[in-house]
C-alpha cells in the first residue's frame, strides 16, 4: 500500500498495520463498506466476523486482556454503534484498551436523522476514555495514532473513532505514526520519590500490614506482577487480590490470602479489617471490596498506588497517595527498601501471621460433596485439578459461577483470567473466550459459564464454529439465574420472581447444530470423565454440567456489613438483619 493518494479507508488500514494490529473483530454495514472493501484488498490484518457487535467488543476485550495489546473493533453506524455500548462501558470500568471504529453517515447528513444515524460520540462520551468524530480526512492519520496512544497509555480504556462514510472515501496522503505529535497526553509514570520513601517507612513500621492488589497490576504488564510478587516476598507481608487482580501474585504463594470482597476468603477480609497499614496497588476501592465504608479497615493507614489521579481519594481517603505506573513505582519502592535496609517488626509480624493462621484454619472454602448431585464448587475444583498443568486461559460470565471460579480456580500467572469486574456483564464470557482463543490458538481456553449468562451472547457460537476455535464452554447449569435466586432467598423471603429458567435449550443438541461437540453430566461420578473428554477434543465443546440448584455462594459479606461480619455458610446468621440501606447495596 503506497503512502500517497490513499482513501480514508486505506489510511485506517495502514494506521492499524503500523500500530501492530493483527486482528479486528467486526460486523459490516452500509457506513463501513469502504473500510471492508479496503480489508478485501489486503492480507496483513485478519478480520473476525462476529454475529453481533456486542460480541465484537467483548472478544476484543478478551484479546486485549490476555495479550496486553490493544483490541480493535469495527462496527457500522446507528445500531452497530449502539450495540457496542455495553462492551465499551465494560472496558471502561475494567480499564481494557480498546479501539472501536464506528461507521457514520456522510458529514453533510449528520444531524438530519439519516438512515442508521445516531449521535455516536454523544452516546459514547460517558462510556469511553475518549472519542473522536473525524470530519476531515486530513485529520484521520493523526486521530488514528493518537487514539491508540490514549487507549494504551496511563489507565487504559476504550476509545471510539466515529468515521463518516465520505471521510472514508476521500483521498489524502498518509502520515506515519512517528511524525504525529503525541505530547498532548503524557500520563505520569514515575512516582514521587519523597512519597515513595515515606510509604516505605510506613510499610516497614507496620504491625499488621497487608498488600491489596487490583487489576492495575495486570494492566501495567507482566513486569508489574513480577515486581509485586518480589515486594510481597521481600517484606514477608500477607497479600490479597481483587477479582480483577487474580494472577498478579501466584495463588501458590504462601503469603497470598485469596481474593477479598463480598465473596472473598475469611482470612483476606478479616486481615483487611484488622490491618494497621494497607498498601493498595492498582486497586480502586470498589464497593464490592470495601463493604460498608464507615467500617472499612477502620484502624489502617492507607497507601494508594495508581496511575489514575481521579481514583485517588475517590471512595476512600488515603494517607499517602502515589500517582504513577505500578511497575515504575514498585521498582523504586524495592530499591528504596533495599537501600535503606529497613527492618520490619519481626515479633509483631509473627503475631500477625499467627492471627491469620487462625482465620485460615476456618477453611472458609470447604464444601460437602456428598451424594450424587454435583456441587458447583466441586465442578470448578475438578476443572482446576485437571487443567492446572496446562497453560490455561479462563473466562467467565457473571454470577455465582464467576465467584466460584474466582474462589476455586487458582491462577499462577497474570493475563490468564478474563472476567467482567466493574460492570458485571452477563454474556461477557463466551465472546471473550473467542477473543482469547484467536490470540492464543494453541492454548486451552475455557469459558466457565452459567446457563443464563450463556444465553446472552450464544449467537457467537456461530463465529466460534466458522473459525473452528476450540473454545470449551463449561456451563454450571442450575436452571436459575443463580445470583439473583441467592439474593431473593436471602433478602426477599424466598420469593423467586422471574429467576427460574423454564425453557432452556438442550445444550448438547445446540452444540451439534453448530457443528460442535456437546457433552452432559448429571452425576458426580461422571464429572472427571467429562472434563477429560472436553479437554482432549480439539474442537469447540459445550459441556452441560448440571449442578445443585439450591447451592449458594459462600463465604459472603451481607450487604451493608463490615469485613469481619462474614457468613461462612447457610447455617450462619447475620448479627444484624440486612437494613434497607444494605439491600440497596446488592
Amino acid at each position: 500500500m503506497s503512502t500517497s493518494n490513499l482513501t480514508g479507508a486505506e489510511i485506517i488500514l495502514k494506521a492499524l498495520a503500523d500500530q501492530g494490529v493483527e486482528v479486528v473483530f467486526g460486523y459490516p454495514g452500509g457506513a463501513v463498506l469502504p473500510i471492508y472493501d479496503a480489508f478485501f484488498q489486503q492480507n496483513q490484518i485478519k478480520h473476525i466476523l462476529v454475529r453481533q457487535e456486542g460480541g465484537a467488543v467483548h472478544a476484543a476485550e478478551g484479546y486485549a486482556r490476555s495479550t496486553g495489546k490493544v483490541g480493535v473493533v469495527l462496527v457500522t453506524s446507528g445500531p452497530g454503534a449502539t450495540n457496542a455500548v455495553t462492551g465499551l462501558t465494560d472496558a471502561l470500568m475494567d480499564s481494557i484498551p480498546i479501539i472501536c471504529l464506528t461507521g457514520q453517515v456522510p458529514t453533510h447528513l449528520i444531524g438530519n436523522d439519516a438512515f442508521q444515524e445516531c449521535d455516536t460520540t454523544g452516546i459514547t462520551r460517558p462510556c469511553t476514555k475518549h472519542n473522536y468524530l473525524v470530519k476531515d480526512v486530513e485529520d484521520l492519520s493523526r486521530v488514528m495514532h493518537e487514539a491508540f496512544h490514549v487507549a494504551r497509555s496511563g489507565r487504559p480504556g476504550p476509545v471510539v473513532i466515529d468515521l463518516p462514510k465520505d471521510v472514508c472515501m476521500a483521498e489524502t496522503t498518509y502520515t506515519p505514526m512517528e511524525k504525529i505529535n503525541l505530547s498532548k497526553y503524557q500520563p505520569r509514570v514515575k512516582g514521587d520519590l519523597d512519597k515513595i520513601k515515606a510509604a516505605v517507612e510506613m510499610i516497614a513500621s507496620a504491625k499488621k500490614p497487608i498488600f491489596y492488589g487490583g487489576g492495575g497490576i495486570i494492566n501495567s504488564g507482566p513486569g508489574a506482577s513480577q515486581l509485586m510478587t518480589e515486594f510481597v516476598n521481600l517484606t514477608g507481608y500477607p497479600c490479597t487480590l481483587t477479582l480483577m487482580g487474580l494472577g498478579a501474585v501466584p495463588a501458590s504463594n504462601k503469603q497470598f490470602l485469596g481474593m477479598l470482597g463480598m465473596h472473598g476468603t475469611y482470612e483476606a477480609n478479616n486481615a483487611m479489617h484488622d490491618c494497621d497499614v494497607m498498601i493498595a496497588v492498582g486497586s480502586r476501592f470498589d464497593d464490592r471490596i470495601t463493604g460498608r465504608l464507615d467500617a472499612f479497615a477502620p484502624n489502617a493507614k492507607k497507601i494508594h498506588i495508581d496511575i489514575d489521579p481521579s481514583s485517588i481519594n475517590k471512595n476512600v481517603k488515603v494517607d499517602i497517595p502515589i500517582i504513577g505506573d505500578i511497575a515504575h513505582v514498585l521498582e523504586d519502592m524495592i530499591k528504596v527498601w533495599k537501600s535503606t535496609q529497613v527492618k520490619p517488626d519481626a515479633a509483631a509480624l509473627k503475631q500477625w501471621w499467627s492471627q491469620i493462621a487462625e482465620w485460615r484454619s476456618i477453611d472458609c472454602l470447604k464444601y460437602d460433596q456428598s451424594g450424587d448431585i454435583i456441587k458447583p464448587q466441586h465442578a470448578i475444583q475438578r476443572l482446576y485439578d485437571l487443567t492446572k498443568d496446562q497453560d490455561t486461559y479462563i473466562t467467565t460470565e457473571v454470577g455465582q459461577h464467576q465467584m466460584w471460579a474466582a474462589q476455586y480456580y487458582r491462577f499462577e500467572k497474570p493475563n490468564r483470567w478474563m472476567t467482567s469486574g466493574g460492570l458485571g456483564t452477563m454474556g461477557y464470557g463466551l465472546p471473550s473466550a473467542m477473543g482469547v482463543q484467536v490470540a492464543h490458538p494453541d492454548k486451552l481456553v475455557v469459558d466457565i459459564s452459567g446457563e443464563a449468562s450463556f444465553l446472552m451472547n450464544m449467537q457467537e457460537l456461530s463465529t466460534i464454529s466458522q473459525y473452528n476455535l476450540p473454545v470449551k464452554c463449561f456451563i454450571l447449569n442450575n436452571f436459575y439465574m443463580g445470583m439473583v435466586r441467592q439474593w431473593q432467598e436471602l433478602l426477599h423471603g424466598k420469593r423467586y420472581s422471574e429467576s427460574y429458567m423454564e425453557s432452556l435449550p438442550d445444550f448438547v443438541k445446540l452444540a451439534e447444530t453448530f457443528g460442535m461437540v456437546g457433552l452432559r453430566v448429571t452425576s458426580v461420578d461422571d464429572l472427571d470423565d467429562l472434563i477429560k473428554e472436553m479437554i482432549s477434543i480439539d474442537r469447540p465443546v459445550i459441556a452441560d454440567v448440571q449442578v445443585d440448584q439450591k447451592e449458594n455462594c459462600y463465604p459472603m459479606i451481607p450487604s451493608g456489613a463490615a469485613h469481619n461480619e462474614m457468613l461462612l455458610g447457610p447455617d450462619d446468621k447475620a448479627d444484624n438483619p440486612v437494613s434497607e440501606e444494605g439491600m440497596v447495596l446488592v
